[in-house]
């Protein structure tokens, strides 16, 4: 009882940071003249990765189960990304725009984070393989700099972006610039740490909600960490996205869930190679190479297909569907 009472308590928490995370980081955006590319692969993914990146960072500082916690929430957060989360998308858009309704991001940036979470991501499955110690360290670093890389990238790639017409824009007004609160100097970076502040304090009392849950369920700590801890963590990314989906921007819904990608595919693949046992298992390697099938088929989509439609993206949750048969299976 406790456990659904603590879900219920930390949802609408999440939900409120969303809408003031979403409506800050346009702001942002649009002050810092970037283009939404920028604003929803960086600003918007790394602000709402910090959950998820917290979990496993705490987790592996225990021995045993918590260090199956932290790769398994490693794994989990990139899956959850790649296959329910554009799912989700996909219904967002089937519900305000029809099942033939199509999706209009900037598709060079959607696809330059594609290929860059793949190229690194393929890294990390290596990474399975290789020796601990040195080499395995070599390998973290390397995850490391390519996602600097990819951001240096990225930002390089704004300003012809911008000319193209896809500069952010904030399309309501800022929600704390009400009567004397819009004389606060900086405002809009107040609106973004409180909105964070709820995301994060949210998203940890989902966690735990889910945590006590699974445990009243008897279910394993790797199963919980590659499935339950994910739900909760990632649930800011799709709350935000929804509601991009729902107001037309694409471009900002998509950077915000193909930039976590990015950041989830190279930063915590390196922080569980440093911090945990990383070898190859039947279950791991099945989320990783679900997770890498999940991009390649966006990938693929949004090169060949003259539009995107809602049906394409709602296939991501098949391909979740498919790996809970592969957990579930005797």
């Amino acid at each position: 009882m406790i456990a659904f009472l603590i879900l219920l308590a930390a949802l609408p928490v999440i939900l409120a940071g969303a809408e003031l995370f979403t409506n800050a980081v346009e702001h942002v955006g649009a002050a810092f003249g970037v283009s939404e590319g920028v604003t929803g692969s960086l600003l918007a993914a790394v602000g709402t990765a910090l959950p998820e990146t917290a979990v496993p960072l705490l987790a592996s500082l225990h021995q045993g189960a918590g260090e199956r916690l932290a790769v398994g929430a490693v794994l989990g957060a990139p899956l959850m990304l790649s296959t329910l989360a554009f799912g989700v998308m996909g219904v967002a858009a089937w519900q305000s725009r029809g099942l033939r309704g199509a999706f209009t991001p900037e598709r060079g940036g959607v696809r330059r984070d594609l290929d860059w979470f793949l190229a690194l991501f393929v890294l990390a499955l290596g990474g399975l393989y290789v020796p601990e110690g040195s080499p395995r360290r070599v390998l973290a670093a390397i995850l490391v700099a390519g996602y600097a890389a990819y951001v240096f990238v990225t930002v390089r790639a704004s300003k012809a972006l911008v000319a193209a017409g896809h500069e952010t824009s904030a399309g309501n007004g800022l929600h704390l610039a009400r009567h004397v609160l819009k004389h606060i100097p900086g405002l809009r970076y107040v609106q973004l740490l409180l909105g964070l502040v709820f995301i994060i304090g949210g998203a940890q009392g989902f966690v735990v909600g889910i945590q006590e849950l699974g445990h009243l369920l008897h279910v394993p700590v790797l199963v919980l960490a590659l499935v339950i801890v994910p739900i909760a963590t990632e649930l800011p990314e799709k709350v935000n996205s929804v509601l991009w989906i729902r107001r037309g921007q694409d471009t900002l819904a998509f950077g915000n869930i193909t930039g976590a990608l990015v950041f989830q595919g190279s930063l915590l693949p390196a922080l569980g190679m440093t911090l945990t046992p990383w070898r190859p298992t039947p279950l791991l390697l099945a989320t990783m190479l679900i997770t890498i099938a999940g991009v390649v088929i966006l990938r693929l989509r949004i090169t060949q297909a003259s539009a995107l439609r809602p049906y394409h993206m709602m296939a991501g949750g098949l391909l979740y569907a498919v790996f809970l048969g592969y957990l579930l299976a005797p």
